[in-house]
């Protein structure tokens, strides 16, 4: 069964949904402070006075946990980038700002940014229904500063490709392979790739 046909998860009672939020204001202050490794399941717990077997229930695995933390970050900017959009003069301006302020709030917390990646890269089939979720998120916030609300089959190729490329570049930024200086011009680039999507008789 795909992450599509799974049927819906229950709605969170008020009491659950604050309880999640605890548990991933928990997740992110302990990778903040000591990144992938320092997110235990137990001291989760105990940090968000919930008892282990619970956090369980929530999240069955460190890497779900972190994968949902993502995901929590990113509607934060989300919300954020729609209170405050970019003002590029064109869509591939405003995406490359975009991707950038969402890049700079993730350098604020190398250590936290470092966790999410890590955990999004071992993610395996039991996580996808939440990677899924960031993609559709990431994809949600490029397509919000195209200004596009019906993208063609073109337009979501090169959304795909920018999210690729995004994410890439913040893995070499981790692991000390590139500086600022480059990731912002790897953006600037592939976003380049609306312009051709913009016109489709161009050539």
């Amino acid at each position: 069964m795909t992450a599509d046909a799974r049927p819906a998860a229950p709605a969170l009672t008020e009491r659950q949904e604050a309880r999640r939020r605890r548990i991933l204001h928990a997740s992110a202050q302990l990778a903040s402070r000591g990144g992938f490794e320092a997110v235990q399941m137990r001291e989760v717990a105990e940090a968000a006075g919930v008892a282990l077997g619970t956090l369980y229930r929530y999240f069955p695995s460190k890497i779900h946990l972190l994968v949902a933390t993502m995901q929590d970050q990113l509607q934060h900017l989300h919300t954020t980038l729609r209170k405050r959009p970019p003002a590029g003069d064109d869509a591939a301006q405003r995406v490359a700002e975009t991707l950038m302020r969402a890049f700079r709030a993730l350098q604020r917390e190398p250590h936290l940014a470092d966790a999410m990646v890590r955990a999004l890269t071992f993610a395996d089939r039991s996580v996808s229904p939440e990677v899924d979720t960031v993609s559709r998120l990431t994809t949600a916030i490029i397509l919000d500063a195209m200004g596009l609300e019906h993208p063609t089959p073109e337009q979501l190729s090169a959304v795909r490709v920018i999210e690729h490329t995004w994410h890439s570049a913040l893995i070499t930024w981790l692991s000390g392979r590139a500086s600022i200086a480059q990731v912002k011009i790897d953006i600037e680039t592939v976003c380049r790739l609306i312009d051709l999507t913009a016109n489709p008789d161009g050539d």
